[in-house]
C-alpha cells in the first residue's frame, strides 16, 4: 500500500462531483440489494407516460434506464450536479429542472405517473402525493438508520439512540400514508461494506457530506492515521450499509 501521505494528497484532490461512485473500484466495495433498484426502476419506467425524479445527482442512474417515458423529468438541487445531469439526461429526451429540494416541487398535480427517488436527503411525502396522479406510484430506494455508523463514530463517537433510529423504515411507511399514499411494498437489508485504503474512506466523507459533517482532512488527520494503521493491520475497515425500498401507491378517485 501507498504511503498515508500520497493516498491523503490524491483522495484531496480528486473531484466529487456527480453521484458516480466508479473512483472507489478496488479500493472499497458495498453489496448492493437484493431488489435491485435501478432495473426495477427501468421496468417501472417503461410502463408509464409521465414521470419525474427527485434528486436525481448527476442523472447517472436514470441515465442507466434502458427507455424513458415520453415525459421525463429530473429535480437537483447543486449546481454542480445540474450541470452534469442536464448534459448526460438531456441527449435521452430528459428535462433537468434547478430545484431548491423544499415544497413546494415546481409542478401541477396530478402531474405524474411515476416519481422516482433514489437515496433522497429529505422526503416531503405530501409533495410527492400531490403532484402523482390518482393511481400514480411512488417508488424509491433509501438510505436507513445507522447506515455505516461503524465509521460514523470513529469519527465522531458514539450516537445518540434518536440519531442511530434516523431514518427507519417504518417512520417512512407511517410517513407515507399519513400523505395518503397506500404502502404497497417495504423492505430492508443490512449491507456489508469495506474500505481498502485511507483514501477511499476520504473520498467517501468528501462525497457523502452529511456522513461527518464538516469533515475535513485538515479537522481529522490524526483520526486517519490512526484509521490508515488500523487498515494496513487489518486489511480493510469493515461497516455495514443500510437500505430500504419503498413503494407507495396513491389511490384512484372515488366515483
Amino acid at each position: 500500500m501507498r504511503a498515508f501521505e500520497e493516498l491523503v494528497a490524491e483522495a484531496e484532490a480528486v473531484s466529487v462531483e456527480g453521484w458516480d461512485f466508479s473512483w472507489l473500484e478496488g479500493r472499497a466495495t458495498e453489496e448492493r440489494p437484493s431488489w435491485g433498484y435501478q432495473r426495477a426502476m427501468g421496468e417501472r419506467l417503461a410502463r408509464v407516460g409521465a414521470a419525474l425524479d427527485i434528486q436525481t445527482g448527476g442523472g447517472e442512474v436514470l441515465a442507466g434506464a434502458p427507455k424513458l417515458p415520453p415525459v421525463m423529468v429530473a429535480t437537483e438541487s447543486w449546481p454542480p450536479n445540474i450541470a452534469k445531469a442536464t448534459a448526460l439526461l438531456h441527449p435521452l429526451g430528459a428535462v433537468v429542472v434547478a430545484d431548491a429540494d423544499e415544497p413546494p416541487l415546481p409542478f401541477a398535480d396530478a402531474a405524474f405517473d411515476l416519481v422516482t427517488s433514489r437515496h433522497p436527503v429529505t422526503v416531503w411525502w405530501e409533495e410527492i402525493a400531490r403532484v402523482l396522479r390518482p393511481g400514480g406510484t411512488y417508488f424509491s430506494q433509501q438510505v436507513g438508520p445507522a447506515s455505516v455508523f461503524e465509521l460514523v463514530e470513529y469519527f465522531l463517537g458514539p450516537q445518540p439512540e434518536d440519531v442511530r433510529r434516523a431514518r427507519h423504515p417504518e417512520d417512512a411507511r407511517r410517513a407515507a400514508e399519513a400523505a395518503g399514499l397506500e404502502v404497497v411494498d417495504l423492505r430492508a437489508e443490512s449491507l456489508r461494506t469495506e474500505f481498502f485504503d485511507i483514501g477511499a474512506v476520504i473520498y467517501f466523507l468528501r462525497k457523502v457530506v452529511w456522513m461527518v459533517p464538516g469533515f475535513s482532512v485538515e479537522q481529522y488527520r490524526e483520526r486517519l492515521r490512526e484509521l490508515d494503521g488500523e487498515i494496513r493491520r487489518e486489511g480493510s475497515f469493515v461497516a455495514h450499509t443500510t437500505r430500504f425500498l419503498i413503494e407507495g401507491r396513491k389511490p384512484e378517485r372515488v366515483r
